[in-house]
């Protein structure tokens, strides 16, 4: 694993609000905006942009909890700007707050936390997990 990164350094990601991303469920739409489980997904991912950097070709990002405060809507059509800020690392653990804003609108703020295991660790963790060896 590699050390690349001091507190305060950010990474960021633009997405497009499209319908696919409305608060949706079996029983069918609930809003027509910018869900809070996008909005979990989407701060993973502009937080494991840190990750990819830092890891080696034989290890993997494994998430460990994720935080997410949603503020505000963000409608369809909207552009949310998503900013992770590097909060700390520490061994093989990587810590990001995020924060969503729709142009100065804060749409959502949080945390996350991923480690980072060879992946051969992963695949026997998970191995076990399921009975198999």
């Amino acid at each position: 694993m590699r050390n690349l990164y001091k507190r305060g350094d950010t990474k960021t990601f633009d997405q497009l609000v499209g319908p696919e991303d409305m608060a949706t469920f079996d029983s069918g739409n609930v809003h027509a905006v910018l869900s809070t489980f996008v909005l979990g997904r989407n701060a993973e991912w502009v937080c494991r942009l840190f990750v990819i950097d830092l890891k080696e070709d034989d290890e993997e990002g494994i998430g460990t909890f994720l935080e997410v405060e949603h503020k505000s809507p963000a409608f369809v059509g909207e552009m949310v700007n998503y900013t992770s800020i590097f909060e700390e690392q520490k061994g093989n653990t990587i810590i990001c707050q995020f924060k969503a804003l729709v142009n100065d609108r804060l749409i959502a703020k949080g945390r996350t936390g991923q480690k980072i295991l060879k992946k051969e660790k992963i695949n026997q963790l998970f191995k076990g997990i399921r009975g198999e060896g």
